[in-house]
């Protein structure tokens, strides 16, 4: 008893040690965002559903295929009978008791049908191709989302280094003003205004490290990530993000690969495909078809009975006058002897078979076969204007992400300039400040400039790069990470 309860002991340390160790390596190693796209593609919720969605269109496929040859199906039934019935073997009426048991064994096979189940294959097919298109279609836009939660943490990141240096100046700035003012060098107001700017930016530092923690649940939801679980994302420098040429990203060029790669152009594709041949599926139904059909058959009667002998007896069976003699006419009458047969017996004995062609002729459906065929041939226009309407939204989104791409380029650069500008602008407010001849709240307001210029740059250059990767995206050619 001892050695059982402390091998239990031993294996619940063991697990809880195995247990803490996993989730100190998970908070120990830091999630790039191709780590970050590939956990998402293979644990978001919305994909798993989508592929479920996939697997059934295969095994529609799969099925329909299977159709097209003969379908066999056995039967077999046993009864107990009374009062008046038709012997199952004999099919003669009695009205005795018995127990009764019939086989089956039956075959059809279409013979002819105008390619109505070809059809059904063909557009199950590609009804399952436009299933895991979609699937690729939603992967891409999780792979996008994914990719953008990743940019807003880093954005947030930066942001909060941003907050943290300027709470850092702004202390500093405090602590040499206070002594000042101490020395009696400087009025109490300068602290004052000095230490208002202090909470301030604190308070800003505070909300930075807030965004930071938003901006990873975000990105773990999208992720289907534990959110208890510790998680820390890589840093790379925003300048190795690798981003294409913006000439080499024409919207012409991009709208072209677009409609050939993404996969919501292939289920446009797919599904019109389908719906053609739902088509033809339907129209097939308004004519004659031909079937084979064969049945194998037995039954057993438990009164069934056979006949075990025959004997032969003289009887008169009528008389002749012969010279005015008359004499008897004798015949052999046979004396038969019967038992129960078997089952196994009967079984044979019984055995029959049929085989033959049936024709199925369409007279009169109340209108549902030439109404079935009409909605089909509706259903493809419908699903033409569809595809038309998603390429036209395609090329305004191509045309409306390059616009975007190149005015998030020029704010970049702007802003860049800006922050040089400002940042000239507070050096020479700091020097001046220093030696008296400018206010403090001067130096505040050029001190506001300065980190306003900064969060803007860093805003400016993260929605250029995502801008950029949202119009690589659209070549359908997956996205550099």
């Amino acid at each position: 008893m001892f050695y059982f309860c402390y091998m239990r002991y031993t294996i619940y340390s063991l697990a809880i040690i195995f247990t803490v160790a996993i989730t100190n390596v998970q908070a120990q190693q830091k999630w790039d965002l191709r780590k970050c796209v590939d956990y998402a593609l293979s644990n978001n919720i919305s994909i798993k559903q989508t592929d479920v969605q996939a697997k059934i269109a295969a095994v529609q496929y799969k099925q329909s295929k299977e159709n097209i040859y003969p379908s066999v199906a056995f039967g077999g039934n046993t009864s107990f009978n009374s009062g008046l019935h038709q012997d199952p073997t004999t099919f003669s009426l009695i009205t005795q008791s018995y127990l009764a048991a019939g086989l089956q064994l039956q075959a059809s096979a279409q013979i002819f049908n105008w390619y109505s189940k070809q059809n059904t294959i063909a557009a199950n097919h590609w009804q399952a191709e436009a299933a895991k298109a979609s699937t690729d279609k939603l992967k891409d836009d999780i792979s996008l989302t994914i990719a953008n939660n990743y940019l807003q943490i880093l954005l947030s990141k930066e942001q909060e280094k941003i907050a943290a240096v300027q709470l850092q100046q702004s202390k500093a700035q405090y602590d040499n003003t206070k002594k000042l003012v101490d020395a009696g060098s400087l009025p109490e107001l300068n602290a004052t205004e000095l230490e208002a700017q202090v909470e301030m930016d604190s308070a800003n530092y505070i909300a930075a490290k807030g965004n930071v923690e938003q901006n990873i649940l975000v990105l773990k939801s999208n992720m289907n990530f534990d959110a208890a679980t510790p998680f820390e994302v890589d840093e790379p420098p925003i300048e190795l993000i690798p981003i294409e040429k913006i000439a080499d990203l024409q919207p012409d060029a991009v709208y072209t690969l677009a409609l050939a790669n993404l996969p919501q152009q292939r289920v446009n594709d797919f599904k019109l495909k389908a719906a053609q041949k739902n088509a033809e599926v339907a129209k097939a139904g308004m004519y004659p078809s031909f079937s084979a059909f064969l049945n194998l058959g037995s039954a057993y009667n438990s009164i069934g009975q056979i006949i075990t002998g025959v004997t032969y007896n003289n009887t008169a069976v009528g008389s002749v006058t012969v010279g005015g003699q008359d004499y008897s006419v004798y015949a052999p009458q046979p004396f038969y002897t019967t038992g129960k047969q078997g089952f196994f017996k009967q079984v044979n004995s019984n055995f029959g078979q049929s085989v033959g062609i049936s024709l199925n002729v369409p007279i009169f459906s109340g209108g549902s076969l030439r109404s079935n065929w009409e909605i089909s041939k509706l259903n493809i226009r419908t699903t033409e204007l569809q595809k038309e309407s998603d390429n036209q939204t395609l090329k305004q989104n191509i045309y409306q992400a390059y616009n975007a791409a190149i005015v998030a380029l020029e704010k970049f650069t702007a802003s860049k300039k800006s922050v040089d500008a400002s940042q000239r602008s507070y050096d020479f407010a700091e020097k001046r400040y220093n030696v008296g001849m400018l206010s403090t709240i001067e130096l505040i307001t050029d001190q506001n400039s300065l980190l306003s210029a900064k969060l803007q740059y860093v805003q400016n250059q993260f929605d250029y790069v995502f801008k950029m990767k949202v119009l690589e995206f659209y070549k359908g050619q997956g996205l550099k990470l």
